[in-house]
């Protein structure tokens, strides 16, 4: 809470879906998701095998969510290898299309998943949650489960 020039406290401002500054944050979402779909980023694999027999995509879960790693570039990789304190260790990944994360392997997690991208990057990586409007509506988990519709 805020308080005002008399010392008194007031709740934050109510903002609206058609909030200026709300309208601005969706429209630079929409703009950054839009790129990161055109994008091709680096995928590593990871240990365990995935549903077919071969080395699954490096996945890590975040308060009940999977997240498949990715990464902007090699240099990104590296970073997440440093602070993970595997430098040495050889990492072999895919290449794979945003697109394709989002809209291919997110659904065939099996499980709430989306994508982390950069994720050693701190405030400079980008998430992107398993949710309407970023991943197929089957995989979001805002849905309705009873209706098999979003909510």
């Amino acid at each position: 809470m805020a308080e005002n020039g008399g010392g008194a406290v007031r709740p934050p401002r109510n903002r609206t879906p058609d909030d200026p500054e709300a309208v601005a944050r969706r429209r630079a979402f929409a703009e950054l998701l839009g790129e990161f779909r055109r994008t091709a980023v680096l995928v590593p694999l990871g240990e365990e095998p995935g549903p077919d027999g071969e080395r699954g995509l490096l996945t890590a879960d975040w308060g009940g969510i999977r997240f498949i790693l990715a990464f902007s570039d090699e240099q990104a990789l590296a970073r997440y290898a440093q602070a993970r304190g595997a430098y040495r260790r050889a990492w072999t990944y895919q290449t794979i299309l945003g697109a394709r994360l989002l809209d291919v392997a997110v659904p065939a997690a099996g499980a709430p998943c989306g994508v982390a991208l950069d994720c050693a990057d701190g405030e400079d990586g980008m998430v992107f949650p398993p949710v309407r409007g970023i991943v197929p509506e089957g995989a979001a988990v805002d849905r309705d489960e009873d209706e098999g519709r979003a909510v």
